[in-house]
């Protein structure tokens, strides 16, 4: 049965460093998997992620040596089961505000005697490049629990939270932190806004109190380099479709063009005007 690399270097004390996979297609998992990094989340909260989708972009994954994980749209059982039987390596659960919350998502991501996730489904020990009986009997290993704090309330009640048997890391989601703080949407990820510095850094500490893997969503390479140094490991680059629109919006902002219905508009006064495309 293949390892979890992602486990175990981020019990090492080391840095894991993926991306998020916002858009629904298995060519752009195959894409971005080989390009060397360590995991990828497929973002099944925002995003019209199907059960299939999902299971497709997984297969289309497994020719890589990445990490297949995945962010359930809600603390639900029902979403852990079909992601785990879909090949998950990793869950990332949203939103966890309380202790009791961090005990279900636990349960339902670990078989008995750790917890109470249903016994079956489809590929999920193909992902591990093995059969069902070794799957079985590994899973509780192997599989990565990732709680993400993301409120306010998350972040007061950090401590009975980041405590409960069977977290492996916390992921912290600046801009829904900020936004239940009142601090205003769309707060920049590597915000110097005090209150928001304070709440990450308790997170960030109290993680390391109870042996949990700090992680954090960064805006990119810059940043994910700024919060390794301050003792992060689990750290997310942006997402694929977040690089794919900025690279297009740089390169169109350098082109010497004139958009077609500026020109269209013009074309009374500017006989001979030229568009590039």
């Amino acid at each position: 049965m293949r390892a979890n690399h992602v486990k175990r270097r981020l019990k090492a004390g080391e840095p894991s460093i993926g991306t998020w996979l916002s858009l629904p297609t298995p060519e752009s998992a195959e894409f971005v998997s080989a390009l060397g990094l360590d995991w990828l989340v497929v973002d099944a909260e925002h995003n019209s992620v199907d059960q299939k989708t999902l299971s497709q972009m997984f297969v289309a994954m497994a020719h890589s040596s990445i990490a297949p994980m995945v962010r359930i749209p809600w603390n639900n059982p029902e979403h852990f089961k079909r992601a785990l039987d879909a090949g998950a390596w990793g869950i990332v659960v949203p939103n966890v505000q309380t202790r009791e919350e961090a005990e279900q998502a636990v349960q339902a991501a670990r078989y008995y005697p750790l917890g109470s996730r249903g016994v079956g489904g489809g590929r999920h020990y193909l992902s591990f490049d093995t059969n069902g009986a070794e799957y079985y009997e590994h899973a509780n290993e192997e599989i990565l629990l990732v709680l993400m704090i993301e409120h306010a309330t998350g972040v007061e009640n950090a401590e009975a939270i980041l405590s409960t048997p069977g977290v492996d890391t916390c992921f912290i989601g600046p801009n829904d932190m900020a936004a239940s703080m009142g601090l205003g949407l769309g707060t920049p990820l590597e915000s110097d806004k005090p209150e928001l510095v304070a709440a990450i850094k308790h997170v960030r500490e109290t993680c390391l109190k109870h042996g949990v893997a700090p992680g954090i969503h960064c805006s990119g390479a810059e940043g994910v380099n700024k919060r390794i140094a301050e003792g992060f490991q689990f750290c997310a680059m942006a997402s694929e479709l977040r690089y794919m629109l900025g690279g297009l919006r740089d390169d169109i902002a350098t082109l010497n063009w004139q958009r077609a219905e500026a020109a269209s508009r013009g074309a009374a006064s500017s006989e001979g005007a030229i568009v590039r495309y």
